[in-house]
């Protein structure tokens, strides 16, 4: 078994599993290599409609793994201080970005605590359930700064600049129930519906059409930082114009009249 587990646990969701329960799933080198092709291998499988991130055991993620964590593979070893962290935090960076690059969305299932990178991924997300045990721990000032992996340019897009400023600034825990009502994550759930939980999330998106998922979430991440509402519209009447001309878009529009589940093809 490897340390990214991935399975299928309903039709055209994908699910990845950090796999290091011993380890609280802190992250090795070797695993943000492994996590960054998995969501490049996503990236093109058009099976994949749907990805769930979710956690082995009693933890999402510690972050991490400071005490065996391996050697990042891609680093030469006789580089300067400076030189080696840029290059490791290059590639670690680039997690985040091809989460939300991803054309399918992705839902992130928080079971105990997000700590660290753990923390960024849950942010990085699309959407991010957790049970009502999880809670959230900026373990970054433990590196020397309260920021990693996006988190400073996230946090406050989520939950505004006193509340993000707060919670870097101190390092403050959030729990479950907190995270939901400052809008953080979409929601808390019981701890042990969170997986049915965040399926029915992900079934409730595969019943529209793929291209007008991908483009919707497209327009939603781009438009976050459009210069201007004009700017914004125009982008998403040239995602109206490419979605409304593929048969699946026609299927959607069908199904609805016809009250029933569509059947995409991909045409």
């Amino acid at each position: 078994m490897g340390d990214i587990l991935r399975d299928t646990p309903a039709e055209g969701v994908c699910r990845l599993t950090l796999n290091r329960p011993d380890a609280l799933n802190s992250l090795s080198y070797a695993m943000y290599g492994e996590l960054i092709d998995q969501l490049e291998s996503i990236r093109y499988d058009h099976d994949v409609r749907v990805v769930l991130l979710t956690g082995a055991g009693r933890a999402f993620c510690a972050g991490h793994d400071i005490r065996d964590g391996g050697r990042p593979d891609w680093v030469s070893e006789d580089l300067g201080k400076a030189q080696w962290q840029r290059r490791i935090m290059d590639k670690l960076g680039q997690i985040p970005v091809r989460m939300r690059a991803l054309p399918q969305p992705v839902i992130c299932a928080v079971n105990g605590a997000a700590a660290g990178a753990g923390y960024a991924l849950a942010l990085a997300a699309d959407m991010t359930i957790a049970g009502r045990s999880a809670k959230f721990v900026n373990a970054f000032h433990n590196a020397g700064t309260g920021h990693e992996l996006g988190f400073s340019y996230m946090l406050p897009r989520l939950i505004g600049t006193q509340r993000a400023a707060e919670l870097m600034l101190t390092g403050r825990t959030v729990m479950a129930e907190e995270a939901a009502q400052i809008g953080m994550i979409l929601r808390c759930v019981d701890d042990d519906k969170l997986i049915d939980e965040a399926l029915a999330l992900a079934d409730a998106i595969l019943v529209n059409s793929p291209i007008g998922i991908a483009l919707t979430k497209s327009s939603m991440w781009l438009n976050a930082d459009a210069p201007s509402l004009e700017a914004a519209i125009e982008l998403e009447n040239r995602a109206i114009f490419m979605s409304q001309s593929t048969a699946d878009t026609a299927e959607k529009r069908k199904a609805f009249i016809e009250k029933r589940r569509p059947k995409f093809t991909g045409q």
